[in-house]
């Protein structure tokens, strides 16, 4: 990767049971999609500082979620995915400090719901948003259509080395 070598500490916290009867293997299946996430969403952006990186996955429900997204986002409803960056985007790494990137905050009653109306694996979706949220905290979005588009194609091309097809195709 960009002549450093990434570290990173994932720190994965669960408020509901769900997760875990669905998805087997969660934890692993959460590191390797955020450092998936962090590496190529990293190079993308051109981060070329040596740095260990921190941040968090939260599993929780609808009814937390809704409480956070209307909190933070004045949206009263629950939503698939929040991320909450505590980064600033391309700000240099201190020499020995860890890089804090943020928070993203899951649901599993919306995640459950959308695979059951798009006919998808519950794993996979989970995988998306995940590479979704982390690539929020990394300083991407999709406001714009332009920034949207170069957001879908680099989760697409994350999840195709992770041998999940791109959630953004069009299907016949």
């Amino acid at each position: 990767m960009n002549n450093y070598e990434l570290t990173a500490a994932i720190d994965i916290a669960s408020r509901y049971d769900g997760w875990k009867s669905i998805c087997p293997d969660l934890e692993n299946v959460i590191r390797n999609t955020a450092t998936a996430a962090l590496v190529d969403g990293i190079a993308a952006i051109g981060f070329t500082s040596a740095a260990h990186i921190e941040l968090g996955i939260m599993l929780t429900d609808d009814a937390h979620q809704r409480q956070l997204n209307r909190r933070y986002r004045g949206h009263d409803a629950s939503t698939n995915v929040l991320a909450f960056p505590t980064w600033e985007p391309c700000a240099p790494a201190v020499a020995g400090e860890p890089v804090l990137l943020g928070d993203v905050v899951l649901a599993f009653e919306t995640v459950a719901r959308e695979v059951e109306e798009r006919v998808m694996l519950f794993c996979d979706h989970l995988r998306h948003l995940i590479v979704h949220g982390v690539l929020h905290l990394l300083g991407y979005d999709h406001e714009g259509e332009a920034d949207a588009a170069t957001m879908e194609r680099l989760e697409a091309s994350i999840l195709a080395k992770l041998g999940i097809p791109d959630p953004y195709r069009e299907l016949d």
